[in-house]
């Protein structure tokens, strides 16, 4: 290729500059070609200056561009001060050298061109050459130094994604943290194969620092699938792993997609000193999700222990509220007092207290339903059922109302009882009677004359004009007496019948026991009748899963069930740690016994601790100074049906089943049912005695299906 005429003006320019460099500083000193030559190497001193100051690229081409000036100054002066022309020669020699130096490298020519032309007026056809695939040329838009210096770490990366870096933005306050504005370099094309490992390998972080973002569309600029932005937070992330802020921390390991929350946000963290207590109050992002709470995660998410029982979850819609208590908050003892368990206006008294310290409330008579109260309890023994049965009947007892209990054995805390209410008995047999009784006695209220007009009509609670008063009955455990040999089938079929219509003459049925199921003694529609016609209470099923279980039982729609661990127990220390010492875990428990489920009118379960009536104390102030009893017509239409009178004594002949004529048979029956309290005569299941008998003759064959029809 032809020399440039440029390059060769300039080469002839050094080939003639040289020999003035080695004679004029000897042979003439003061000449005004060496001012000159200074003057000129200083104005190359200042190019280099300004050429390294500047913050634009292209610094090291104007450095060796004024290169040739200042070495020429540099060898005026040292022509200048040697004797002669030095030791060899030495300043022709460096005169030479410059002049070759600026011969082979030609910077004025050769940098201030960006391509190199041919000087040719007509060109020469050369071959096509194959063809290359070139990235497209960005335009210089005046980005500043971080754009640009991302920019370069972007292009040595192979521009990933075929994108193109737009803008980089630092991060206030941080010295590595920045936001990068990414567009794919076709237009038209959607930006696909970029991930955060690819956006994080060109800057040197770890991807886990990398967050893509789509681009919303905003005026003057364009979004959608062609834009993306990437969040590089690598100091942030840093601060964040050692010290997390509360709604850091939440996102991070609760509310992310394994943690205790899964989709949920962090609304605020408060303590409450005088309660010893901390609220967590959060709620999901997509507000039509309900949250899903592992309390065990979340536990170990916040630091806290896990199996103490300070740590409980409300739900409501998609809010909740964990609170995390110092102590166990329902290890308190709430005392009953008449002021509580007086019924207002609405039929409604406190029961317990939530761990929230808010009062709980359930129902003496339905205001809304103009109806009495139905009540289910459930519970395993000493769990609290006897407790709660005693702050109901006093309850009711000051509403006015009439209580029957009947129990399948007899115990302390049901004979105290029995001295403030109307009747009392404590095997099936008695239970069997008062059912059938309770079960006349919506008969005859049906028949009974209102004084108003004489005409008789249904119950309605808190009118004046009622002439009779509303019976509660309890059944405790009743499973237990419907699977009674003997009765067990009355109690069941009176028991469930009493359920349906007993609401309409002012009767409520108040059965407690171990299970709500049908194989227990539930039918299904006895259960629907509790459940909709009371707030169901469940104490302690002996394991967290079997309360969960009978409270869903009890429920319309399964709600998120409390949990109610066997007992209270604040863990010490590491029980891996105990382990390897050998050392025995502390014995710290503290009874759960009068904590319960209660299921709310809106199917939502809450927990409590009910109050408390000590037996061993007298229960005179929980309950009115006179007994509640039944009228004296009602008592006197029983008493012509043969249903009033002590309910202790043994089975009168005929009572539940027709007595055979043959002798021998009654003799077998009498022995057979005649035991006090219906003890079962240890029969080893619900009639199976009667069925298994010899069918001599048609009459007992008539007797026999009477019996198992109770035609």
């Amino acid at each position: 290729m032809t020399t440039p005429r440029s390059a060769a003006l300039e080469r002839l320019a050094y080939t003639l500059a040289a020999p003035v460099l080695a004679v004029a500083p000897n042979t003439y000193p003061d000449s005004p070609v060496n001012q000159v030559v200074q003057l000129a190497g200083i104005a190359g001193v200042g190019g280099w200056f300004l050429a390294a100051k500047s913050v634009e690229p292209g610094a090291g081409r104007k450095i060796l561009r004024w290169s040739p000036l200042v070495l020429a100054a540099a060898v005026d002066v040292a022509a200048g001060h040697t004797g002669g022309f030095g030791p060899y020669w030495m300043d022709g020699l460096l005169a030479v050298g410059w002049a070759a130096a600026g011969y082979l490298v030609m910077p004025f020519s050769r940098h201030t061109r960006r391509r190199h032309r041919p000087a040719l007026a007509a060109p020469v056809p050369l071959p096509a050459p194959a063809e290359v695939f070139e990235e497209p040329v960005v335009p210089d838009d005046g980005a500043d130094l971080l754009t640009r210096d991302a920019r370069v770490l972007w292009e040595q990366a192979g521009m990933p994604g075929r994108t193109h870096i737009v803008k980089a933005t630092r991060h206030p306050g941080m010295q590595h943290d920045m936001t990068i504005l990414l567009r794919a370099s076709e237009t038209g094309r959607p930006i696909t194969g970029l991930t955060e490992a690819v956006v994080a390998a060109p800057f040197g972080v770890h991807s886990s620092d990398v967050v893509l973002a789509e681009v919303a569309i905003q005026p003057g600029r364009q979004g959608g699938p062609g834009w993306m932005e990437a969040r590089i937070t690598p100091d942030a992330n840093q601060r964040r792993r050692t010290k997390p802020t509360d709604q850091e921390r939440w996102t991070d390991r609760i509310g992310s997609p394994k943690g205790g929350a899964p989709g949920s946000e962090l609304v605020h963290k408060t303590r409450d000193d005088a309660r010893g207590v901390t609220f967590y109050r959060g709620k999901m992002a997509d507000s039509t999700e309900t949250p899903r709470i592992d309390l065990a995660k979340v536990c170990r998410a916040l630091g806290l222990p896990e199996d103490d029982s300070c740590v409980f979850v409300l739900i409501d819609g998609s809010e909740f509220l964990i609170s995390a208590f110092d102590e166990p908050p329902l290890s308190q003892i709430f005392s009953a007092t008449r002021e509580l368990l007086t019924p207002d206006a609405k039929g409604m008294y406190v029961c317990g207290f939530t761990i929230t310290g808010q009062p709980v409330k359930t129902m003496v008579y339905q205001h809304d339903k103009n109806a009495p109260a139905h009540g289910l309890t459930l519970g395993v023994s000493r769990s609290g059922k006897t407790q709660f049965f005693a702050i109901n009947m006093a309850a009711q007892s000051l509403d006015g109302q009439v209580v029957w209990l009947g129990t399948v054995r007899k115990d302390e805390k049901t004979t105290v009882l029995g001295k403030y209410i109307d009747r009392q008995g404590s095997n099936a047999l008695w239970m069997a009677r008062s059912l059938r009784a309770a079960k006349a006695l919506c008969e005859i209220r049906a028949e009974m004359p209102w004084p108003h007009d004489g005409q008789p009509h249904d119950y309605k609670p808190g009118d004046t004009r009622c002439p009779y008063r509303q019976l509660n009955v309890y059944g405790d455990e009743f499973m237990t007496a419907a699977q009674d040999a003997d009765f067990g089938e009355f109690i069941q079929k009176d028991g469930e019948d009493l359920t349906v219509t007993g609401l309409k003459y002012g009767i409520g049925f108040n059965p407690a026991g171990q299970s709500p199921f049908a194989h227990n003694g539930f039918s299904t529609e006895m259960k629907d009748n509790l459940r909709q016609n009371s707030r169901p209470v469940i104490f302690n099923m002996g394991s967290p899963g079997a309360t969960r279980k009978a409270a869903e039982g009890t429920m319309e729609n399964a709600y998120d069930v409390p949990t109610i661990p066997a007992r209270y127990s604040r863990s010490e220390g590491s029980a891996i740690e105990r382990a390897m010492r050998g050392e025995a875990d502390p014995e710290n428990g503290v009874s759960t016994g009068g904590v319960a489920v209660i299921v709310l009118d809106n199917g939502r379960a809450v927990l409590m601790r009910s109050l408390y009536a000590d037996f061993d104390t007298d229960l005179a102030h929980l309950f009115p100074d006179e007994v509640n009893r039944l009228t004296d017509y009602e008592v006197s239409e029983m008493e012509k049906r043969g249903l009033w009178f002590d309910w202790n004594e043994p089975v009168r002949p005929g009572e539940f089943w027709p007595e055979p004529d043959e002798d021998d048979e009654g003799e077998s029956r009498s022995r057979r049912r005649g035991g006090k309290g219906g003890g079962g005569g240890g029969r080893s299941s619900k009639g199976g005695g009667r069925r298994s008998e010899q069918v001599a003759s048609p009459r007992q064959a008539l007797e026999v299906i009477k019996s198992l029809t109770d035609a």
